[in-house]
């Protein structure tokens, strides 16, 4: 087990009704606020007359930015930057998933830098302060609501890139499964597969001896597992809704990070995919992940064949642990697809024709590698690609 520091400090609200309790909670922090949230589906639940009437009855005043998109847009974010700096806003509510709240992060780090805030996302700065950040969380998927990431979209050449600070996490999430029962199933399995990706990112690793975040991953992705199956027949399933819902925080608040090292190649391919297709990331990753497993379980053929037997009950034939790995493997597209996931390229209608412009993105042009578990050239990019077509 390596060293680490873990600081998770985002105050946890969950359960039914929690939303009421917004107003509340934003007073502490300030009584003007910009309240940042994606299309119409708040309002059609009725979530966003609850978020106002909070508001208004804490005396919090506020100005709507809306439109959070999948994939977030730089534009917007901009746009959000220039609103709080000519109000004077110095805290942001982000009321949607992962997109408005990743909006809302960079927003947070834009506000008092006096460069372009896409600088952090370029890798040419590293932020130094950001406003303050709250979470009305209505889809389970990114785990954003609690951890130190943000990944934004920029429209001027389609490159989406990730911030990771811990200056960025917001300072409370309300979490109310309820919130998630009028998702559409595809939406929901979309989440489903960026939580168990954000498991595995971090389960398959070279770091040894780290037996406690080895079972809390394989415990969580089991959940998740159980649970995804129940909610797709019954989406008003409370308390299936809330074991994924708090599986997606706990798989990326960092916990199941301590003391190992992750990969994230499969989540630097699949940021390609959906930049320039706008695919949903979920669904990215589901035809990434199993792509990049067959590409690299040779490298710990034990670690795959142990993934395949504690997650997915696979007999372990001692005899030839590479059939036990490789049947992990299948299980895990099986399962992707089992729950309405394309697990191939072709299945988005994805085409060989820009494979080479993602490599290229992907790696700077083969100037650098991606991934911890086995680093990635342009060419080992190149044949996952071709692996998920």
């Amino acid at each position: 087990m390596d060293n680490f520091t873990f600081k998770s400090p985002t105050k946890i609200i969950f359960g039914k009704g929690t939303e009421d309790l917004v107003g509340e909670e934003v007073k502490q922090y300030s009584s003007k606020i910009l309240f940042h949230y994606g299309g119409g589906s708040i309002k059609r639940t009725g979530l966003y007359d609850k978020v106002v009437n909070s508001l208004k009855k804490a005396g919090v005043e506020f100005i709507e930015l809306p439109g959070a998109q999948p994939n977030p847009r730089l534009s917007l974010v901009r746009e959000g930057i220039k609103i709080c700096r000519e109000n004077g806003i110095n805290f942001i509510l982000a009321v949607g998933g992962g997109s408005a709240i990743d909006s809302a992060k960079a927003i947070a780090v834009g506000v008092p830098y006096q460069g372009d805030v896409w600088d952090f996302y370029a890798g040419k700065a590293v932020p130094q302060e950001a406003l303050p950040v709250g979470v009305i969380l209505t889809l389970a998927a990114t785990g954003s609501e609690a951890s130190k990431s943000s990944v934004i979209t920029n429209e001027d050449g389609w490159y989406k890139r990730g911030l990771n600070v811990d200056i960025i996490r917001p300072q409370f999430a309300i979490m109310n499964p309820e919130l998630t029962f009028t998702l559409p199933p595809y939406q929901t399995s979309c989440g489903v597969a960026d939580i168990m990706a954000h498991i595995m990112e971090r389960y398959f690793t070279n770091t040894r001896d780290v037996e406690l975040t080895d079972r809390l991953c394989e415990a969580t992705l089991k959940t998740v597992i159980h649970n995804a199956p129940i909610v797709l027949k019954d989406p008003q399933n409370y308390a299936a809704r809330a074991e994924i819902m708090w599986a997606g925080t706990i798989a990326h608040n960092d916990l199941l990070s301590t003391g190992r090292i992750g990969d994230w190649s499969s989540h630097a391919i699949e940021h390609e995919l959906s930049a320039i297709y706008d695919i949903a990331h979920g669904a990215g990753l589901a035809i990434v992940f199993p792509a990049w497993m067959k590409y690299v379980y040779k490298h710990d053929i034990n670690r795959f064949a142990q993934f395949a037997n504690r997650v997915w009950g696979v007999d372990v034939n001692f005899e030839n642990v590479e059939e036990t790995a490789l049947e992990g493997i299948k299980r895990l597209e099986d399962f992707f697809r089992s729950i309405g996931l394309p697990v191939r390229l072709s299945e988005v209608n994805i085409t060989p024709e820009r494979f080479e412009e993602m490599a290229d993105k992907a790696t700077n042009k083969g100037q650098k590698t991606i991934g911890q578990f086995v680093p990635l050239k342009r060419e080992d990019v190149l044949s996952i690609l071709n692996l998920a077509k």
